[in-house]
């Protein structure tokens, strides 16, 4: 899987069921917490994507012959290494990731999980029989695989996203190429390599290393390509979509969001500050369904303004990999920090005020990684930039809602829907929202965490398609009708 190179761990590709290096220069990954360089990848080049394709062309016949209980015992085999591997895995993930250490073990948790689930529904992909016009005749209605799948994961969730991926589309008889993030490419290949141990024929799991404008366009494109499921950004995903639309491919795309938090005067209030925090600040406020704007009602928004400052100012930022005890660790790159800095200082541009935080950390070890203060932001108004674009950063702006029906308005005023968070003890207003709030995942009275027997899934720039549950599973087959005539 991995050899030296220059005294540093150089992780190759991962085709046919063999490690085999790529076709350019490696590629250094570093961790974000202190700037060392961690590993190399080699890169694949435009051949070297075309023989994963290629390798999992072949695998697929008998692969989605195989019987739905003899793909599930494979599936369920990768599940045991991966929680065998599960502290060693979440260290890898803190390390490439920077995230604190149990948010990466419920990372590797969720991977398990989300191939657990698809190993336990690959009997019931059914399809039916359905009567037909002539007596003599049955109309049957199959579920049959696509053929080859490219998974393209982003770098927020390392371990979960390629189970994401790799789990409905094995369970469905499918065979995959999967395209990790460059910023976050180990914990995939140590996952693929997991995959190997749990004796998936080869060609069945393929993986290679590259930038998307490199090898991207490749994987995408080629005729051997059936489905191509993203999870990344918008400017991604419209490109990616760009170009499978030309060659007439299937796309799920699970993009950004801008997740509106609403808080009324009748709720719960601590609960209410705890959820605030975790779905705001967790992964260093790098999930796509996080707490990205807050609306609160004016009966409780000096209160609850109050506590949720106390509890930001409170939070301990620093390397989960030398302290435990941090509560956030860095943004994933330098780029990534200066972008939300921008931000923040545009949003103070426009007339918002800076109740805590907003600036980038500095001294001692903060000089060595990507640390951003946890900032809150007041006064804001819901045509600035900060409430519209995705901040994807520990950085939330609040503002004070009259009622329910201005919350509803504010919220859905967004080219995003994919989550959306409310507190309220209000039936009425629970049973409103259900109808008025346009968003494809909402939480109520708690915090963020899909199950992986729900259904997650965005509307308008927050994607195409949608992942997990029987809904999930269902996107990797297709229907084939069959009029049998028996007379």
């Amino acid at each position: 899987m991995k050899s030296s190179h220059e005294g540093v761990d150089l992780y190759n590709q991962f085709i046919d069921g063999e490690w085999t290096t790529g076709g350019g220069e490696p590629l250094d990954v570093l961790n974000p917490a202190t700037g060392e360089l961690i590993a190399r990848v080699s890169l694949a080049d435009e051949a070297l994507a075309n023989r994963a394709l290629e390798a999992a062309q072949r695998a697929f016949p008998a692969w989605s012959r195989k019987t739905a209980v003899e793909r599930a015992d494979h599936l369920y085999r990768l599940v045991e290494l991966i929680l065998e591997q599960r502290q060693r895995l979440a260290r890898l993930i803190t390390t490439e990731q920077g995230k604190p250490l149990d948010e990466a073990d419920a990372d590797v948790g969720m991977c398990a999980n989300l191939i657990r689930f698809a190993a336990e529904n690959t009997r019931r992909l059914e399809g039916d029989i359905i009567p037909a016009d002539d007596p003599d005749e049955q109309i049957w209605i199959q579920k049959v695989p696509h053929g080859v799948v490219v998974g393209i994961t982003a770098w927020n969730f390392p371990a979960a996203l390629i189970g994401r991926k790799l789990g409905p589309a094995l369970a469905a008889g499918n065979t995959i190429v999967l395209k990790p993030s460059e910023e976050t490419p180990l914990t995939a290949l140590e996952i693929v390599e997991l995959a190997r141990q749990a004796g998936i024929p080869p060609g069945v799991v393929n993986l290679v290393n590259g930038r998307g404008r490199d090898i991207g366009n490749q994987l995408i494109t080629s005729p051997i390509t059936q489905l191509v499921s993203m999870t990344g950004s918008v400017r991604g995903g419209r490109e990616i979509n760009k170009a499978a639309a030309e060659h007439l491919k299937i796309v799920r795309l699970e993009l950004g969001g801008k997740a509106p938090f609403i808080v009324l005067d009748d709720a719960d209030l601590d609960p209410a500050v705890d959820a605030a925090i975790a779905s705001r600040f967790d992964n260093c406020g790098q999930v796509c369904t996080c707490n990205e704007r807050m609306y609160v009602q004016s009966g409780i928004y000096d209160r609850f303004l109050e506590r949720f400052k106390q509890r930001v100012e409170a939070l301990k930022v620093g390397n989960p990999l030398t302290d435990e005890d941090v509560d956030m660790g860095p943004k994933i790159n330098a780029a990534e920090l200066d972008k939300i800095h921008a931000m923040v200082e545009q949003a103070q541009r426009d007339g918002a005020q800076l109740l805590t935080g907003g600036k980038r950390l500095s001294g001692g070890d903060y000089d060595k990684g990507n640390y951003y203060a946890p900032t809150i932001l007041t006064g804001v108004d819901n045509d600035m930039q900060i409430m519209k674009e995705e901040i994807f950063g520990p950085v939330v702006p609040i503002m004070k809602v009259d009622d329910f029906e201005q919350a509803m308005a504010y919220a859905n005023a967004s080219e995003y829907g994919l989550s959306a968070y409310v507190f309220t003890q209000n039936v009425r207003h629970l049973m409103a929202l259900t109808r008025e709030l346009d968003f494809g995942e909402i939480y109520v009275n708690r915090g963020a965490g899909e199950s992986v027997q729900g259904f997650h899934k965005g509307y308008r720039n927050s994607g195409l398609g949608g992942e997990d549950g029987k809904y999930g599973l269902e996107a990797y087959v297709k229907s084939k009708t069959m009029y049998v005539h028996y007379s």
